[in-house]
Formats: structure tokens, sequence, C-alpha cells
């Protein structure tokens, strides 16, 4: 590890994943060394109409691109590996993981045409790497998917610890047991400043142990008479192994329907971390030639997404399954925050079909527990690290706020608490630290191939579409003398229906006209000026009348 400069500091921020659930990415930089822990996706807001996902801003690691040397992943979650196919394309640097993690990652560079090109390095708990003057080390973690690990990086500075998404799950149904020991051993070697997931800050106690799903899932596929339908994330591993169990236990066999879904189970069967037995597979086109009570569907849909598996079968518009009156559906996860209402859709419409539901918190509380750690175990990761500098992420404010009591709780100095958000920088010199400059941080939103190319302004225009509608006015203008030739022609799309409005739409046409010729006497010609004119004269009269404001578009022609 290179010696300390004394002009040099270290530079702790997040570029996406404070303040919100999602699109996580931190970075720590030393002098000349940057390393990225992370590169994760959300899903858009209800506001960003036509927005497929959200992933960070890069734009501070594209202009100090020479200095990256990594991309570290925590786990294989979307909200930690989905922005790396938009991420690398712009900023072709290794990225290290578990080889969970890495299988599910090689599958999306694939789809992306950027296998070929990326660098990506086998790690597990054991491994260390010299990053410039960055030294890195990991630990085990519990988590909904398997390879969860922690991040130790050594800087000249002090040592910085990320938790990673965690809880301590004592019996953890595929073995992997949390490093209680490294843990503490970091811990005692000293820590600069912890970064500590906070999803579940506001939640007393422990979250149950993921091995008790195991118990309720076998003993209502045991009391099901007909088919069961198992709705969860398709990255819970150990979920989708307990329902492999349940199956196995009662002789079914399974179905897996959603395209995320199918993934998954290829690729970790393949990687040795979902134990399914050999012909228990089939084909969702032959649920039905099967007995019903010898089946069960493994699907996508947990959170009511409006193209999911599960939403499609709840609708009656999957292909390939129906919903049956009598058949069980299990929703074996809870809805993220802004979700209830599609996935409260789904539940009616999946009791209207006659199933049975199992769901949320008021149903039987048995099938889903969380991946995340509540408070108990919270406290229990800041006695064991007992960081100088505390700085709560991974989730909302108030989740950060509520972590930041906890860690005051347990005895950290109320000033060397740092809630920050997107683009906040924490500088660490000479051992204190401070709040620093902003960085550029903010959502990049795709939309279809599009990436960056529908910001404000367009969302603010499909805001107003969507309210009011939109109008075209077309006019057709002399060139020698600026007389209309033809039109006006007013085309209406969601603002009225023509055929019922024809009264008020001559009115427009002969406002446009009275316009445009009173343009013309005053020898005003230039195009812009023509065109704020008429939207506005058209702009005030149709509020005046209908109390709306769609979208105006002249289109002047000059022939």
């Amino acid at each position: 590890m290179s010696k300390k400069n004394n002009q040099d500091k270290l530079l702790i921020f997040a570029l996406g994943g404070v303040g919100e659930i999602g699109k996580n990415m931190y970075v720590i930089q030393y002098g000349n060394d940057i390393v990225v822990v992370d590169s994760g996706l959300k899903f858009p807001e209800e506001d960003m109409l036509g927005i497929d996902i959200v992933i960070p801003d890069i734009t501070y690691l594209t202009d100090n691109r020479d200095k990256v040397r990594a991309i570290l992943i925590t786990h294989g979650h979307e909200d930690h590996i989905g922005g790396l196919p938009y991420v690398l394309k712009h900023l072709n640097v290794p990225v290290y993981g578990t080889k969970l993690t890495l299988g599910l990652i090689e599958g999306k560079l694939k789809e992306a045409g950027l296998l070929g090109e990326t660098k990506r390095i086998l790690i597990n708990a054991d491994t260390e790497l010299e990053l410039g003057s960055i030294r890195a080390s990991f630990f085990k973690t519990n988590h909904s998917i398997p390879d969860s690990l922690g991040v130790c990086l050594d800087t000249p500075e002090g040592t910085v610890v990320h938790t990673g998404d965690f809880k301590f799950d004592h019996t953890p149904v595929n073995d992997q047991y949390a490093d209680l020991q490294r843990i503490a051993d970091i811990g005692r070697r000293g820590v600069v400043a912890l970064l500590s997931d906070s999803t579940n800050a506001e939640r007393p106690g422990y979250t149950p142990s993921e091995s008790k799903i195991g118990v309720e899932l076998e003993d209502i596929f045991r009391k099901a008479t007909q088919r069961v339908v198992v709705a969860t994330f398709a990255s819970n591993v150990h979920r989708i192994q307990q329902v492999v169990n349940a199956a196995m236990a009662t002789k079914r066999k399974i179905a897996v329907v959603g395209r995320s879904m199918v993934n998954v189970v290829s690729i970790a069967s393949e990687l040795g971390y979902l134990i399914i037995p050999e012909g228990m597979i089939i084909e969702p086109e032959e649920v039905n030639k099967m007995a019903a009570d010898r089946v069960a569907i493994l699907s996508t849909g947990s959170q009511g997404e409006p193209m999911s598996a599960l939403t499609r079968m709840a609708r009656s518009t999957h292909r390939k399954v129906d919903i049956l009156p009598g058949d069980t559906v299990i929703i074996a996860a809870t809805p993220i925050p802004g979700n209830e209402r599609h996935v409260g859709r789904t539940v009616d419409e999946l009791f209207r079909l006659g199933a049975n539901v199992i769901y949320g918190p008021g149903s039987v509380s048995g099938v889903h527990v969380s991946g995340h750690g509540s408070q108990e175990e919270l406290k229990l990761m800041l006695n064991l690290i007992r960081p100088k500098y505390f700085i709560p992420i991974h989730g909302e404010y108030r989740m950060q706020r509520q972590h930041a009591l906890l860690a005051e709780a347990v005895g950290i100095e109320k000033e060397n608490i740092f809630i920050i958000d997107n683009g906040d920088t924490v500088e660490v010199q000479g051992g204190a630290a401070r709040k620093g400059s902003k960085v550029p941080a903010g959502n990049v939103l795709i939309d279809g191939l599009g990436v960056g190319d529908v910001g404000n302004i367009v969302l603010r225009d499909r805001k107003l579409l969507s309210q009011d509608g939109i109008l075209v006015v077309v006019v057709t203008l002399s060139k020698q003398d600026g007389t209309i030739l033809s039109g006006p022609d007013i085309i209406s799309r969601g603002f009225v229906y023509v055929r019922e409005s024809e009264g008020l739409l001559e009115e427009a046409n002969r406002i446009v006209t009275t316009t445009l010729h009173k343009l013309m006497n005053d020898k005003v010609n230039e195009w812009a000026s023509l065109k704020t004119n008429v939207k506005d004269a058209l702009g005030r009269f149709l509020y005046e009348q209908t109390r709306r404001r769609p979208m105006i578009l002249p289109i002047i022609m000059e022939v």
C-alpha cells in the first residue's frame, strides 16, 4: 500500500442508494485511486411516465475514469448489479464478484453485448486485493441471496467498512453463516468509517431466520388440494430452494414462469446454488396435463408488476397458465414501498378467479422474512465494528435517520454521524471527518434503448399530454403575400372528442385566423412570433372555455 501523502484525503460518497431504495452505488477515493461498491438500478416512480428503469449519474466517475480501479459487487440483487450494463459502456473497469454474483452479471452483460470486453474477476470472503493505495478484503454476511459479502477497504487514512445488505441469520438455509469473528476482528483493528444497511432501521427486534419459512411452505403445500403457485423475487435463491424442497416433500413437479425467474433458476442450479432433482422441472405447457395436486408453479410478479407472470395469470392473459378455482397462490414477498396498490389489485383479481391467496402480514405471517437486519442486528453490527464515524446508507431518509438514532444509542457521538444525500461527500483527513463539497449526482432515466435522452422537460411534456392532451394547428401561408392558403386545420388528441365539440373547435379556428391576420397586418412574419402568438391566443381561449391547458403545437408552412 502506498505511503500517506499529506495533501491526499479520503473521500466517501454515494452516487445512488441514500434517500431512496435502489440504484446503490458508493464511492471511496483516496488520492488518485477510486473504488466503486455496487452499481444498481431502481424502478421508476409513478410520475416518471414511460420510463423503464433509473440508474445513477456517473459523471464524476467518467470525468475521473483513469482513477477508477475497480467496481466491487456485494451481491447479485438488481438494485446492486442492474446498472452495470449501462455503466460499463462508459467506464470499462474490472468487476469483482462472488461466483453466483458474477453468474448473474454475466447473463446481463451477454444481453448487452459486453461480455467479451469486460474483465470479470472472481472473489470470495478470503480474497485480498491491492487497488492502488486501497487494499480491499471481504467478510461473509447473510442476506436473501447466497454469496453476499461485506467490504473492508484499508486506506492510508484508516479502514472503511461497507456492510452490503445484511442480517444476522444464525440458522441460514444454505449453511452460509455470517463471519462474526472476522467482523469483530476488523472492529478490533480500528475502523474510521462504517457504511451500514438502513433498510429495516425502523423495525424493532430481530429479523426472523429464513429457515422458518421452509416449515410454513411445506405445511401450505400439504394442505393444498390443487395447484400451488408461489410468487417471489427471482433473486431470492433461498426461497426458491425452499419451494423446491416443499414440492419434493409433497411429490409435486415444478413449472417455472417469468423470464427473470427462468434465468436465475438456470444460473443458480448450474453453479450449484440450487439443488433441484433430475426431472422435477416441467415446461409450463405441461401444467394443464397433470393432476392438479401434483403441480407447483414458481413465478415472478410478487410486486404486482403489470407485465409479470403472476399479474398476467390473474388477468387470464398468460399464454400458458390459467388460475383455476381452488388453486392456492402464495405471495412470498413484502411489497416494496409504492407497490402496495399493484399488489392489492393482483390479489383482488386472484380472489375473483376463485384462488385461495396467502399474502402479506395479515394472513399467514410465515411465507416471507426480510433479507435485512432489524434494529437489534443493526446495533450488533455497530457494536462489533465500533467505528469512529458512521454513515447510514441503503434506505430512504427516515430509515437513515432512525439508523443514526440507533448509532447514538450504542454510544457513537452525534457529531460523528453523517446522514448524506446522493452526491454529498464526507472528507477524512488527519483522522478527522467533515462534510465536503458536492459531486454531480442524480437520476439517469432509461426509456427503451435511450439512456439519458429523456430528461425533466420531456417528462413534463408527457405529464401535460397525459393530463390535458394536445392540439395541433396546421396552417399554410403564401410566400409571396403571407395570406393563408389553407387551414387552419385543428387536430385534437386527448383534449376533446372532435365530433362532439365542433362549436369549440370552429371558434378556435376563428381565433387562429384572426390572430394570423392581425400579425400579417402588423408585418410580423418571423415564424417564432407567429407560433408564440397563436399559442397564447388559443391557450387563453381554451382555458376560459374548458379550464384545461392542452399542449398546443402550431405547424406553419410556406409555399
